[in-house]
């Protein structure tokens, strides 16, 4: 006999969107709906507070793993290759650290190697022992050197008899990329690019045309903007490719994407899901043979742009929701950057916490085991679209504008990214972005103990002819650092006292908001469980020794307290209110100047208080 089909929850009857939009009007009892529950977010469209199954885009209900528009992912499995980086200064040296990494869990290899390294003997040195037929290579080259070293590379591999198709890699060619860090034109940048594809056609699994959007990331792009300059920067190779007489389907499988992966877990998994749907789109454009030629590849990489140097092990967290953003996107290979890459070449313990992440991921969380688990999400399926929708502007203005090599001329691509990292290093001075560790909840008693960002310096001059500008690669977090690290410098670490009187639920809330904000500079604190008396306070204060004295209390009662503790302590120590009572008026008047809440810039207002120390 037939089984029935099982029916869940038929009990239960439908509610209709209008029905559940009612009962959200009622429990807001007046409040407004757009300002409380909608997520304004900063890639130009909102978010709201629920979907359900009629808000799905109907383009994507019927999409499937591996077929046009490839929304859902290029291939019918999600085992992407676990990558680490190698910057080679010794040949040898290189080739052992790739074997070993071999051993202990990586599928794909990247060298980052100098101009003048490249030779025969180099490329021997580098490779030998490593079966190029078991592991991904990539290779990153000085840009005068890439065409050379592709040469000695397919040399090398006719040598030693491997199958050319079982070779995967990459030769990371990015004369645009070079020109947005470097502020350089390439000289014969088109001309070296049709050659080298056609010269890498001989390994039809290698790609040798990068758009490394991953710098975009760094800088601090907003996701619709780098998803946008992507396209339009994918595009510019592929009419340079194609007008220089390679055919579109080989100009697009030669042609690979880097994309950063910030913390935002959502988003970023919308954002590969809407590049592959969007590039596929432009590829289509170019009739290749194929419908498969118009798949992206893609590499992600962690963002550098939100680690921090204090408290560095949540740099280790904030790499591990990046990768899951990436692993459940559908990335094909994914690189951690460490976590200590922000002041020092990685240690081997912080690489092998790199790779051990992506290898939980796999091997614990299974991440590796199911297609595109994001598919049918209302919420990712809308955040997609949305994206989408965004980028593809985007990518329209550059493509009117004359295309994205015209928009660096022009300096608008340049000009965009560094205003939308201002806009986050803002953010993150009135803490509306939040750095755990940084201007959050820091480790009051940490030291950096020497340590110091590491400045990016310039590499081979491979051009002439400058630009007006480059991109900002100032992190996140920087500005902080900069305040903390002044303190430290300084020999003398400032003491903040917390007053804390009165109302005992006031004075504890605002004691441990003054604690943190204190913090942030490298402050020794010290908090109070209260004190019975102003009098009582200010002489615990003096005889702690307090550069800085901030009275915490409920704004009621700072109308009685404050006046008299910032007279007593009138050349003493510098007095802070926390918070922004009613009778702010009058404290100013008494001649009290510094306020600490909510609303004001934190990095601004310690900058202020440092000089009033005469730091």
């Amino acid at each position: 006999m037939a089984e029935e089909k099982q029916k869940l929850f038929s009990e239960f009857p439908p509610i209709t969107t209008e029905e559940w939009m009612n009962k959200i009007t009622e429990d807001l009892k007046g409040a407004d709906f757009q300002k409380r529950l909608v997520w304004k977010t900063t890639e130009g469209f909102d978010v709201q507070p629920f979907y359900r199954k009629e808000d799905v885009p109907a383009a994507s209900k019927n999409e499937l793993p591996a077929v046009f528009p490839f929304t859902r992912g290029c291939k019918c499995d999600n085992n992407w290759l676990i990558r680490q980086e190698i910057a080679v200064e010794d040949a040898a040296v290189a080739n052992e650290k790739a074997k070993n990494l071999l051993q202990k869990g990586c599928t794909s290899l990247a060298f980052h190697i100098k101009g003048q390294q490249v030779s025969a003997t180099f490329v021997e040195a580098l490779l030998e022992g490593i079966n190029a037929e078991k592991v991904e290579l990539n290779f990153c080259v000085c840009i005068k050197k890439s065409y050379e070293f592709a040469a000695l590379l397919i040399e090398y591999y006719k040598g030693r008899g491997f199958a050319f198709d079982k070779l995967r890699g990459c030769i990371e060619y990015d004369p645009l990329g070079k020109q947005l860090t470097k502020g350089k034109r390439i000289d014969g940048a088109k001309e070296t690019m049709v050659k080298l594809a056609d010269l890498m056609t001989a390994l039809p699994g290698y790609r040798c045309i990068v758009v490394d959007a991953a710098q975009l990331c760094n800088s601090g792009a907003y996701i619709a903007h780098e998803l946008g300059y992507a396209l339009a920067w994918g595009n510019e190779y592929m009419n340079i490719l194609t007008e220089g007489g390679v055919p579109a389907s080989a100009a697009a499988k030669k042609i690979k994407f880097n994309f950063g992966i910030s913390s935002n877990f959502f988003m970023e998994i919308a954002k590969l899901r809407a590049a592959r749907m969007l590039w596929a789109k432009i590829v289509k454009e170019y009739t290749p043979n194929s419908l498969d030629d118009c798949k992206m590849a893609v590499h992600a990489v962690t963002s550098k742009f939100n680690q921090t140097l204090y408290d560095p092990y949540v740099n280790i967290l904030r790499g591990e929701t990046e990768a899951m953003s990436a692993a459940i996107a559908g990335a094909d290979s994914i690189t951690v950057t460490p976590f200590d890459a922000v002041y020092e070449v990685p240690t081997d313990f912080a690489e092998r916490i790199a790779r051990n992440q992506q290898l939980i991921l796999k091997n614990e969380s299974r991440l590796d085991k199911v297609v595109d688990p994001a598919a049918g999400s209302y919420f990712i399926e809308n955040l997609t679209a949305s994206l989408a929708s965004e980028a593809w502007k985007l990518f329209l203005d550059v493509e009117e504008g004359g295309g994205f090599g015209a928009a660096i001329e022009n300096n608008s691509v340049q000009q965009c990214i560094n205003n939308d990292g201002d806009s986050r290093r803002t953010a993150a001075a009135r803490r509306k972005e939040i750095l755990l560790g940084t201007n959050q909840y820091p480790n009051f008693t940490e030291s950096s103990n020497g340590a110091r960002p590491i400045k990016k310096c310039a590499t081979c001059g491979e051009a002439e002819a400058p630009v007006a500008s480059t991109l900002s690669t100032r992190r996140l977090a920087e500005d902080f650092e900069d305040l903390r690290l002044k303190v430290e410098e300084s020999g003398k670490r400032p003491v903040a006292f917390m007053l804390t009187i009165g109302n005992l639920a006031m004075r504890q809330a605002r004691a441990q908001f003054s604690s943190n904000f204190f913090g942030v500079a490298g402050y020794e604190i010290i908090d109070n469980l209260g004190f019975a008396s102003v009098d009582e306070g200010v002489e615990a204060a003096l005889k702690a020794k307090a550069d800085v004295v901030v009275i915490c209390s409920s704004d009621e009662e700072y109308a009685e307290y404050a006046i008299p503790a910032y007279e007593k302590l009138a050349g003493k120590a510098l007095f802070v209110v926390a918070g922004a009572p009613a009778c702010s008026d009058e404290l100013k008047a008494a001649g009290i100047e510094n306020f600490i809440h909510l609303r004001v810039n934190v990095l601004e207002t310690l900058r202020d208080i440092n000089n009033k120390l005469t730091f």
